[in-house]
């Protein structure tokens, strides 16, 4: 089997420690599965701008261009703050998503059932939740031009971001939302604001004429990005994938993320268009931030990392039984009590960063 190219970028923070147990699932892989990776290592955020004076450097977005999949840590902290905007850890995670056109961010909310306790809500709410978040990743108001901040004539400043999406635009990431949809319960629920918004009123007409013309067998609701939210809280598990703009995404995905009872649960996927052969840029990273009051104290989550890369090779390598493999591994850690801080409940064993990522590796072991 022929080298699969990855790049890690284990980022700030917890990333960096969350990363060294993907690593080593990613040997234990080659190992024991015959499964060869290319790896190799670079900055973004934060180290990065430690570096190379930018949160990305040009030779790390070629590497990431070239390879087959990128996993990617965390990026941000207050020791960098005080940087210029355009040179904050965070525009470096934007510019990669960017430039690699990975327009399609999917955000899985899944309980597990041995952490149905862990959830703020009621265990009858969420019991059995899986619901995926399809983002659109590379336009709206974090992208739309114009923006800024400028003064007036009468010495008060305005501040300005601009919402707009092209037709072309909402029809991809309608598509890659349908094709999940059909992949799963058959049920989309697409997000706007229609009632206020200009630009969502084309994205609804535009998921209507898509859904009628090539996924009538797809069921389509339509709901206001308000009642969404109130709806995610109130029965999450009406919905089966949601599709939405940048901004309400990445809101309503966090909110989502909070239903299962802790972000260091959560893995993400960002897909970009499929090439002539079928493959497509990607980049996996798990959903929480760099956590700077816990990093270096091996206290961290790594699940939600290592469930990134059980993404990773389902979307980008085709490896289901892998994927598999590794979600079922975490199932069963869970289920025999371990737990990190984020998710310790009474009764249960607290463990650091480095034993989690150990039990997750006997798992695998057991199973060959």
């Amino acid at each position: 089997m022929s080298a699969k190219k990855l790049l890690i970028l284990p980022g700030d923070g917890i990333g960096q420690e969350v990363m060294v147990q993907v690593r080593r699932i990613i040997d234990w892989m080659g190992k024991k599965r015959g499964v060869a990776f290319d790896v190799s290592e670079g900055l973004i955020g934060g180290s990065a701008y430690d570096v190379h004076g930018t949160p990305l450097a040009d030779e790390t977005l070629a590497d990431a261009m070239a390879a087959d999949a990128v996993l990617l840590g965390a990026v941000g902290g207050p020791k960098w703050d005080d940087l210029p905007f355009e040179k904050k850890p965070e525009r470096g995670l934007l510019k990669i998503r960017k430039e690699m056109g990975l327009f399609a961010n999917l955000r899985p909310a899944v309980v597990f059932d041995a952490l149905v306790e862990a959830s703020t809500l009621k265990p009858e709410v969420v019991k059995g939740l899986d619901i995926m978040i399809v983002r659109e990743l590379t336009g709206g108001l974090y992208f739309g031009q114009p923006r800024g901040i400028e003064t007036l004539p009468d010495g008060q400043r305005k501040g300005v971001n601009t919402l707009t999406y092209t037709t072309s635009e909402i029809q991809r990431i309608g598509r890659a939302a349908f094709d999940l949809a059909r992949k799963r319960r058959k049920k989309l629920t697409s997000v706007d604001k229609a009632n206020v918004l200009e630009c969502t009123v084309l994205w609804r007409e535009e998921m209507i004429k898509l859904h009628k013309e090539e996924y009538s067998d797809v069921e389509l609701e339509h709901l206001y990005v308000d009642n969404a939210a109130m709806q995610l809280v109130r029965n999450p598990r009406q919905f089966d994938v949601m599709v939405t703009e940048n901004m309400f995404g990445d809101i309503l995905s966090d909110c989502a993320a909070m239903l299962t009872g802790s972000l260091g649960m959560l893995p993400s996927a960002s897909l970009g268009a499929a090439d002539a052969t079928g493959a497509r840029k990607a980049l996996y990273e798990p959903v929480h931030g760099s956590a700077p009051d816990i990093a270096g104290k091996d206290m961290a989550n790594p699940l939600a990392c290592i469930l990134s890369f059980s993404m990773c090779l389902r979307y980008s390598f085709d490896m289901t039984a892998e994927a598999d493999m590794i979600d079922n591994a975490v199932k069963t850690v869970l289920a025999g009590g371990l737990r990190t801080g984020d998710i310790m409940a009474a009764g249960k064993a607290k463990v650091s960063t480095t034993v989690m990522g150990e039990a997750i590796v006997r798992e695998l072991d057991k199973m060959g």
